[in-house]
């Protein structure tokens, strides 16, 4: 459960011609964001979040200092009777006991998809360990919607590990995706894209033939895409001329929401089904919207109904349950995967920026005080619900919130790896690695403790049992007891392990690990047990 990053091919952010843009407005409502003394103003605000941050990176260690004392006894089921509780629930809730990894819906932990067919898949796809690599996720989700068999192999992106020696052989830039077809090999996205159409006409095509005037239409829809990847870049990467970059974002925004209302048929770019175009669209979409709420304040999802049509596409994405459901990430993922591959993304300053990036987080210290695991109650409980509008992030569903799902499916994602889990989230208190990596959050050769592994296996299974049980974790449950005598009388270190469950708090990614509304629970249920050390 290592954190990882995607790599993105960073395009110079040329402003470009967009596609069937829209009118001007008269007065964009970026023009409200004046940079009037731009530079200076923008240095104040980083200036600003910064300490910001170095403050609330000293409060998090004073308050596990304050857990010097504390232990806590091991009262938690077992592994195997927690394990029992999960598959008796599955079974009461109609969920498979068994993931169908081959058959079933899309999948991050799938190395071979055949989609009931017994041939040896024709496609091998080289795609990074996390899922997280959008040129990767268009790859994933063009061979998921036609149904084309295929295997597997998962390759370490440079900014969290190195890359096996077999695929440098193949692939020397060592640049994902790549595949091989029939044995053939073949790299960059778009070219792989077209030969996957070409090879498999007979499954599901999501390209008009070439010379039809839809093809034309995607023709044109694609370099609108690329136009809008470059005014992202260049605003999120920029720490100056806020308000221009902003605005010249909006006005791409404003081309594709005028290109989703051409046809009327349906939520599509091309009607009421959906094809390559949103195929392209659907990676940086994602991390638009994750990235600018974070680093700059802004909601591209969900904003009042200012881009309506936009709207409508991310819920009809959302309710593609065999596909896009198991494949899209969460904005907390996104947020901190994208500075590797970047070289950086850069926060305005803004109040609303420092709000809704704390809100991500979950690390607003003004809420909740000096409580160890954080104060925003975006990871506390009891949770707010998925569909509150007051959420940065939005949810669209499919279907309504199922709480006791979700924590199943976190509850799940633990217990069926669960040595694994434990002696990674026991490098919280354990030596850091040898080897830095660009991603903060990722450290491949980081040391557990061992001496704590005990009272952290302790601490998850506890954690997993209250995601098992009929309402979850009951909040203000006291967990520790301050003592001198500790493990030695059988009692576990408090402090270790909330740095332990802290570490893996942080490392829970969408989807690789369990999608958005499991991760919460989790990561909620963990700060449970780290404020339970202290209550």
């Amino acid at each position: 459960m290592s954190s990882v990053a995607f790599a993105v091919h960073r395009a110079a952010p040329s402003r470009g011609t967009l596609v069937r843009r829209k009118p001007a407005r008269s007065t964009p409502r970026s023009s409200v964001r004046s940079d009037a003394g731009g530079f200076d103003a923008m240095m104040t605000g980083l200036r600003r979040l910064r300490a910001m941050r170095d403050d609330q990176s000293s409060s998090a260690s004073k308050t596990f200092t304050k857990l010097d004392d504390v232990s806590f006894e091991d009262e938690a089921p077992s592994w195997d009777e927690l394990a029992a509780v999960a598959d008796a629930l599955k079974t009461s809730h109609g969920v498979p006991l068994a993931v169908d990894l081959e058959n079933g819906p899309a999948n991050p932990k799938a190395l071979v998809r055949r989609f009931g067919t017994s041939d040896e898949p024709r496609v091998l796809f080289y795609r990074d360990h996390a899922a997280w690599c959008p040129y990767c996720e268009k790859i994933w989700m063009q061979l998921e919607e036609k149904r084309i068999p295929y295997r597997v192999e998962k390759i370490n992106m440079r900014c969290y590990g190195d890359k096996k020696r077999s695929f440098t052989a193949k692939v020397p830039s060592g640049m994902l995706p790549a595949m091989e077809i029939d044995g053939r090999l073949l790299t960059e996205s778009a070219s792989i894209a077209t030969a996957l159409e070409r090879e498999f006409p007979n499954h599901k095509p999501l390209l008009a033939p070439p010379g039809s005037a839809l093809r034309k239409r995607q023709d044109d829809l694609n370099r609108l895409e690329r136009a809008l990847f470059g005014r992202w870049m260049q605003w999120l990467t920029s720490s100056w001329m806020d308000g221009a970059n902003r605005s010249g974002f909006e006005e791409a925004l404003d081309a594709v929401e005028a290109e989703l209302s051409v046809d009327t048929t349906g939520p599509y770019f091309c009607g009421d089904e959906l094809t390559l175009i949103d195929i392209t669209f659907a990676p940086f979409l994602e991390r638009m919207a994750a990235s600018l709420a974070y680093y700059k304040g802004f909601r591209l999802e969900g904003n009042g109904g200012r881009w309506p049509n936009i709207d409508a596409w991310y819920e009809a994405m959302a309710k593609r349950t065999e596909t896009y459901t198991h494949i899209k990430s969460d904005y907390y993922t996104h947020a901190h995967d994208l500075p590797p591959q970047l070289g950086g993304c850069e926060p305005n300053g803004d109040a609303e920026q420092v709000t809704f990036m704390n809100e991500i987080d979950g690390t607003d210290l003004s809420v909740g005080g000096d409580s160890p695991s954080g104060g925003d109650n975006s990871w506390k409980l009891p949770l707010k619900p998925l569909k509150d509008p007051a959420n940065v992030e939005p949810w669209w569903g499919p279907g309504e919130e199922n709480a006791p799902l979700d924590r199943l499916e976190a509850a799940t994602a633990v217990i069926g790896n669960a040595d694994a889990v434990v002696r990674f989230a026991a490098r919280g208190c354990g030596a850091v690695g040898t080897r830095p990596v660009a991603a903060p959050l990722a450290d491949p050769t980081a040391v557990p403790n061992e001496t704590h592994v005990p009272a952290v296996d302790a601490a998850l299974r506890r954690v997993c049992a209250e995601l098992l049980s009929a309402e979850g974790a009951r909040v203000g449950v006291k967990i520790g007891r301050v003592s001198s005598e500790g493990s030695a009388k059988g009692l576990l270190a408090g402090k270790e392990t909330a740095a332990s469950l802290a570490y893996l708090r942080d490392r829970v990614g969408v989807p690789r690990d369990m999608k958005y509304p499991a991760a919460r629970q989790l990561r909620a249920h963990l700060n449970w047990f780290i404020d339970g050390l202290a209550a």
